[in-house]
């Protein structure tokens, strides 16, 4: 799951590892490469795209929908760009159609639209727009819902940044990626649901002397893993935290810079769908490194 700009920054070699309790010295050159790498995640975060502007998460039921301000359709949001009843969605036959209503303007990149197919499986899902609100269809399972962002939200205006543990080299390890013996993982959503996801395999490396593991997935061109730390509903996120890594090389080579772990979408917003880490992504132990939990009153 893709919740982070895929900029890929240059990654340093030959740094030391916290091993056999060995202290490796964090260059100055590195740690320009976490704030460069922690700006374009704030930058992310503010974007149209980003987790900030999330504002409503509504689940459709088979037929149709009505979306408006008005309480009397099955999808309410109150807001002063929000007509009584902007429009309609239909879902059949595993389609969801979109239909403005009479005299609302609705468009999709800036061409006017009446009506206009808003989900079919294996297609891009377009994104509407009225003034400030953008909304699309996200599927989840067998559920069906619209996710509607406000691209001028206060929560975007008020976010400053998010708090960080001190850069710290020695969080950076080399991991190398050990063959799975089943094909799949089963990844756990907080809505409850559960999936099986192909892995490409558990990454195996050493803290102390001390040898763990993480299964990840594979996700376009990097790997993507889910994860918890004893520092969860202390210092970071309680359900866990994200972080990617490029894929391996010739050797089966790749490093983990928990340095940019980074807090998950239901960080910021209760209208996200994250997925949870599976229990044997769950490290018996701290790791200060990288996002600590963002507190919308805090980030100024």
């Amino acid at each position: 799951m893709k919740v982070l700009a895929r900029t890929v920054l240059p990654v340093l070699v030959g740094c030391l590892l916290l091993q056999n309790n060995t202290v490796a010295q964090t260059s100055p050159e590195y740690r320009d490469e976490i704030v460069h790498w922690s700006q374009q995640r704030i930058d992310f975060l503010r974007s149209p795209a980003g987790w900030l502007n999330l504002e409503g998460l509504f689940w459709l039921h088979p037929g149709r929908n009505y979306f408006g301000s008005g309480s009397s359709n099955d999808l309410v949001y109150k807001h002063p760009s929000m007509p009584a009843v902007a429009g309609y969605f239909e879902w059949e036959n595993g389609k969801v159609i979109w239909t403005s209503q009479l005299g609302v303007t609705i468009t999709s990149q800036d061409s006017v639209v009446n009506s206009l197919t808003v989900f079919e499986e294996a297609k891009p899902a377009p994104l509407l727009a009225l003034q400030t609100l953008r909304w699309n269809v996200i599927k989840r399972e067998d559920k069906m819902g619209i996710r509607l962002r406000d691209i001028a939200s206060k929560a975007v205006r008020n976010f400053r940044s998010i708090e960080r543990y001190p850069t710290n080299i020695s969080w950076r390890v080399t991991a190398k990626l050990e063959a799975p013996k089943q094909g799949n993982i089963f990844i756990t959503n907080v809505l409850g649901q559960t999936n099986a996801q192909q892995t490409p395999g558990k990454l195996v490396f050493s803290i102390n002397g001390k040898t763990y593991r993480l299964d990840a997935l594979l996700e376009e061109d990097q790997l993507f893993i889910i994860f918890a730390d004893a520092t969860n509903g202390k210092d970071t996120y309680p359900s866990g935290r994200f972080l990617y890594a490029a894929l391996p090389d010739e050797k089966g080579n790749t490093v983990l810079d928990f340095n940019k772990a980074y807090n998950p979408p239901c960080a910021f917003s209760a209208f996200a769908t994250c997925p949870l880490p599976p229990p044997q992504n769950r490290l018996p132990f701290a790791i200060p490194a990288g996002e600590k939990n963002y507190h919308a009153a805090t980030s100024k």
